[in-house]
Formats: structure tokens, C-alpha cells, sequence
């Protein structure tokens, strides 16, 4: 069975503590909330840090922008 959570009358949700240990989640992560149809996608935000060498060997040659579609 799905873990599930109860929204408050303060609009909070409490993740439940199976999840946040299976993902690492720490308390200050911040999250973005997709809509996805008739629900939402809930995706920590990566620190910046986080980030450093992500692109590390990408090569901008022959890169496509919008502006050469047809």
C-alpha cells in the first residue's frame, strides 16, 4: 500500500518518514510542484552546488536553438 499524507487545515502536508529516508530528504529542501493532469509531481530543487560538472564534456557544436526550426 502507497504511503499517504492528510492535508491540514493549515494547507501543510507532512511527507511520510519512509520517503524521506528512501529519497535522503533533510528538513530546508526546497521543492517545485508540477501539475501532471488531475494531481502533482512534487521535485526537490538541487542546491547549486549540486550541479557543479553536471555538463562537464557537453560540446556546443552543432547546437539546435529554436531560431533554426522549421
Amino acid at each position: 500500500m502507497p504511503e499517504t499524507a492528510t492535508l491540514s487545515s493549515k494547507f501543510q502536508i507532512s511527507i511520510p518518514k519512509a520517503i524521506r529516508a528512501t529519497q535522503h530528504w533533510e528538513a530546508g529542501l526546497t521543492f517545485a510542484f508540477i501539475p501532471k493532469g488531475s494531481g502533482v509531481l512534487l521535485a526537490p530543487i538541487p542546491k547549486r552546488e549540486a550541479l557543479k560538472g553536471l555538463a562537464k564534456g557537453a560540446k556546443p557544436a552543432n547546437y539546435r536553438d529554436r531560431s533554426d526550426r522549421a
